[in-house]
C-alpha cells in the first residue's frame, strides 16, 4: 500500500531581528493573529491555519490507520480498569460529609454530600448532565459555603482555561444569578460564609486582579481587593486551615509575596505578611498564636520552617522553627490544631515528619523500593487526623486517615482494578544514571516480573524536569497496557525537577536547563547498557515543558530512538519567550530567562530551543500533540515543529501532527474520552519500534 502523503505548509519568510541577532521563521503565519478570541470561540480561527490543521489530523489518521484495532484494544483496556462507579472517600466538615462519585458509563461525577450521622445523599453538582452535548466541559473548583448553604463551582466550557464560577442555593436547589465571568477558576468563601472571593483572568489569560463580592452577589456588587502591578506574577487565594484569615498570594516561579486579610474582617485591607523579595519564596499557615512559614528566606536551598508571632508576622519577626537540612526539601506544610505536618522528600522518596506543640517529632515512611506519598487536604483544624494518599508503580492507591496522637492509621480505601491487578506479576526498581558531571539521575523502572534484560524488550523512557515538578513513581491504570505487552516504562527524574531537592530543580532551570536534556540522554543509555531495551526499541516521551524535552534530545541524539511524543509540546522557546502578549511568557522568565532584554538569555536559549535547532538529520518517528484552545502551548507550537521537522528530516520515519480541535492543555476532558488520546500515543510507539523505520536506514 503507497504512504499517504504528508502535507507541505506554505512557507512566508519572515526575518526577526532581536538584540542585534537574527532569525528566520518562514511558519510564523500559523499564529492566529486573533489567537485571544479563538481561544474562547476557535470557529474563529484562520481559515488557512484551519484547512492546515485539518489536513494534519487527516495525514495522521491515514498513516495511523492500521494501529485503529489496537487502540482500540488499548482504551478498552484502560477503560476496563477504572471502577466506573467509583466514589472519594468522603471529607467530613460540620455535619456534612462531602464527596464526589460517578456513576457506570459516565464521563463526569456528580458532587455529593450526606449527613454525618447517616444516609440521606444531596446532589450538590452533577457535572455529567453540565457536560451533555459539549464538546468540551470541566469543573475546576469546587466548594461549599462554611455555613453549608450555598455550593460554587467553576466551569471551562472550551479547553482555554477561562472559568465561569457559578453559585447555587443549596436550600432551593436554582443557580444564583451573575455568575462569575473571566476568572482562572481560582475562588475560596470567607470563612463566615458572607463573601465569595475569586481571582481575575485578563484577556492574556494572566490572574491579576482578586475580587469579592456578597455570596448572593451579581457582578455589580464585586469589589477589587487586590490589583497586581507586576504581569510577572500570578495571583491565588485561600483561606487558612484555622480559617482565621483568607490569604491572597503572588509569585511567579522564583519570588512570592502573601498578604493576610482577618477572617473576622473580611473586608478589611489585605496586609502584607513580608514584602516581595527577589529569590526569595515563602507560603504560611496560621497555628494558633502564631503563623508558620514554609519558606527558602536566608539561603534555605531545600527550604525550612520558620514562624512568626500572629499580632506581627512581618519579616523582622521570623524565627527559625525546623532548620534548614540539606537534600531533605520541604515539599510542603499543613496544620491541625495541635501538629504540625510537612510533607519531605529525600533522593526521590517521600515521607511525612509530623510535630506537636511539645516539639516531639515522628515520621510515617514507607520501604517500598520506588513510591508516592501525598496529603489529600481536609476541612476540619481540630481533629488531631490527616489524610494521605500512598500508591506504587505496582500498588493502586490506598487512602489512609492517620491519627497523629494515637499513631494509628486507618485504611479508608484500594483503588479497585475491575479487570484485576496482581501487584507480584511486576516489578518496581530505582536505577541511578551517571550524568556528564557526575550527578545521580534517579530513574523509576516497572515491567512485568521476568522480562529479559538482554535489550529485547521495548523501552518507553519518559521524562518531564521543569518547574520544579516531580515525576512521583505513581500507580497509573494506563502504563499497564504497554507494560503487559512486554514493554519497559522507565520514568527519569531529571534535573529541572524536584526530586533530589530544590537544588536539583535549580540545576535544571535557566543556564544549567541543557542538564535536563543531558541527563536524559544519560539515562537512556544507562538502561541501554543494562539490558533495558535498545535505540531502535526505545521510544521517548514528555508533555508540555516535557515535550521541550523531547524536541531537544531529537535534536541532540536522533539515534537513541525509534520513535518520539511530544504531547502539547513547549517546543518554540525563542519566539514564545520573545513575545509579551503571550499568557505565561513574563511569569516565565525567571524560569528559562527573558531574551527581549538579556542577549545571555537570547543566545542560551537559541542554542537549545528545539523549533530553531531543526537541522537535517535522520529524526525517528515523531508524534506531536495538541489542543485548539491550550493557553500554555499554543497550538502552533507543535503545528510549526512538524511543519520544520518534515521539512529537514533526511530519514523515512513518518513526522505527524494531531490536533484536538475541541480541547486545550489537558485535552479531552472526560475520563473516557482522554483515554482514547493516550491510546492514540502509545499505538503509535507501537507502530514505531515495529516499523522500526522499515529498517532500512
Amino acid at each position: 500500500m503507497s504512504r499517504p502523503h504528508a502535507p507541505v505548509p506554505k512557507k512566508i519568510p519572515l526575518t526577526i531581528t532581536q538584540l542585534g541577532r537574527t532569525r528566520g521563521d518562514d511558519y510564523a503565519w500559523m499564529k492566529d493573529d486573533n489567537w485571544q478570541k479563538v481561544l474562547r470561540d476557535p470557529g474563529l480561527i484562520k481559515a488557512d491555519v484551519k484547512a492546515h490543521l485539518t489536513e494534519e489530523n487527516a495525514y495522521t489518521r491515514a498513516m495511523l490507520a492500521s494501529t485503529d484495532p489496537l487502540q482500540a484494544a488499548i482504551f478498552a483496556e484502560m477503560k476496563g480498569r477504572i471502577k466506573q462507579d467509583d466514589s472519594s472517600v468522603p471529607a467530613a466538615d460540620g455535619a456534612w460529609e462531602y464527596y464526589s462519585r460517578y456513576e457506570t458509563g459516565t464521563q463526569h461525577p456528580k458532587h455529593c454530600r450526606k449527613p454525618r450521622t447517616g444516609a440521606g445523599e444531596s446532589v450538590l453538582l452533577d457535572a455529567d448532565a453540565l457536560a451533555h452535548g459539549k464538546a468540551y466541559f470541566l469543573v475546576g473548583a469546587a466548594d461549599h459555603s462554611p455555613d453549608h448553604k450555598l455550593y460554587a463551582y467553576a466551569a471551562d466550557e472550551q479547553g482555554s482555561e477561562a472559568y465561569s464560577i457559578y453559585v447555587k442555593d443549596l436550600e432551593t436547589d436554582q443557580l444564583l444569578p451573575g455568575p462569575v465571568q473571566s476568572s482562572t477558576g481560582d475562588f475560596c468563601w470567607s470563612p463566615d460564609s458572607a463573601w465569595l472571593f475569586w481571582t481575575h483572568r485578563d484577556e492574556n489569560g494572566r490572574s491579576d486582579k482578586i475580587y469579592r463580592r456578597p455570596a448572593r452577589g451579581g457582578a455589580t456588587d464585586d469589589v477589587l481587593v487586590y490589583d497586581e502591578p507586576d504581569e510577572g506574577f500570578f495571583l491565588s487565594v485561600s483561606v487558612t486551615q484555622s480559617r482565621a484569615f483568607i490569604v491572597i498570594g503572588a509569585g511567579n516561579h522564583e519570588t512570592s509575596e502573601a498578604s493576610i486579610i482577618p477572617a473576622a474582617d473580611p473586608t478589611a485591607r489585605p496586609l502584607v505578611v513580608a514584602p516581595r523579595q527577589d529569590g526569595v519564596q515563602y507560603g504560611l499557615e496560621h497555628w494558633g498564636d502564631r503563623f508558620v512559614i514554609r519558606t527558602n528566606a536566608d539561603g534555605a536551598i531545600d527550604f525550612k520552617i520558620m514562624e512568626a508571632p500572629e499580632n506581627d508576622p512581618s519579616r523582622g519577626n521570623w524565627r527559625d522553627w525546623a532548620v534548614h537540612t540539606p537534600g531533605r526539601f520541604v515539599v510542603a506544610m499543613t496544620v491541625r490544631r495541635d501538629y504540625l505536618i510537612q510533607l519531605v522528600r529525600e533522593n526521590a522518596a517521600n515521607r511525612l515528619l509530623i510535630t506537636g506543640r511539645d516539639g516531639r517529632e515522628h515520621e510515617v515512611a514507607f520501604d517500598e523500593e520506588a513510591f508516592a506519598l501525598s496529603l489529600s487536604g481536609g476541612y476540619e483544624f481540630d481533629p488531631p487526623v490527616i489524610r494521605f494518599v500512598y500508591e506504587s508503580p505496582t500498588t493502586p492507591k490506598q487512602w489512609f486517615d492517620y491519627d497523629m496522637t494515637s499513631r494509628t492509621q486507618t485504611l479508608r480505601k484500594t483503588q479497585e482494578i475491575p479487570s484485576g491487578h496482581d501487584p507480584a506479576r511486576y516489578v518496581t526498581r530505582r536505577l541511578f544514571a551517571t550524568a556528564a558531571d557526575g550527578a545521580q539521575v534517579p530513574i523509576t523502572v516497572l515491567m512485568k516480573a521476568g522480562t529479559p534484560l538482554n535489550s529485547s524488550a521495548p523501552l518507553m523512557l519518559y521524562g518531564y524536569g521543569s518547574y520544579g515538578m516531580p515525576m512521583e513513581p505513581t500507580f497509573s491504570i494506563r502504563t499497564l497496557s504497554l507494560v503487559d505487552r512486554g514493554w519497559i516504562w522507565a520514568t527519569a527524574h531529571v534535573r529541572g525537577g524536584s526530586e533530589k531537592g530544590w537544588g536539583w530543580f535549580l540545576d535544571g532551570r535557566k543556564f544549567k536547563k541543557t542538564n535536563t536534556f543531558t541527563d536524559f540522554i544519560a539515562c537512556a543509555e544507562h538502561l541501554h547498557a543494562g539490558g533495558y531495551g535498545a535505540p531502535a526499541r526505545t521510544v521517548a516521551y514528555g508533555g508540555s515543558a516535557g515535550g521541550m524535552l523531547m524536541g531537544a534530545i531529537a535534536n541532540m541524539r536522533t539515534d537513541l530512538w525509534a520513535g518520539i511524543i511530544g504531547a502539547v509540546p513547549f517546543v518554540d522557546v525563542l519566539n514564545t519567550m520573545s513575545d509579551v502578549t503571550l499568557p505565561l511568557t513574563p511569569p516565565e522568565w525567571p524560569e528559562w530567562g527573558n531574551p527581549l532584554e538579556d542577549p545571555a538569555a537570547y543566545d542560551y536559549i537559541a542554542a537549545y530551543s528545539p523549533y530553531d535547532n531543526i537541522a537535517a538529520r535522520p529524526y525517528p518517528a515523531v508524534l506531536a500533540t495538541g489542543g485548539l484552545s491550550d493557553p500554555r502551548v499554543t497550538y502552533w507550537e507543535p503545528e510549526k515543529w512538524i511543519a520544520r521537522l518534515r521539512e529537514n528530516t533526511t530519514g523515512e520515519a513518518p513526522i505527524l501532527l494531531k490536533i484536538n480541535m475541541d480541547a486545550g492543555h489537558g485535552g479531552a476532558s472526560g475520563r473516557f474520552d482522554f483515554l482514547k488520546e493516550i491510546a492514540l500515543d502509545y499505538a503509535f510507539a507501537i507502530w514505531s519500534v515495529d516499523r522500526g523505520w522499515e529498517r532500512s536506514e
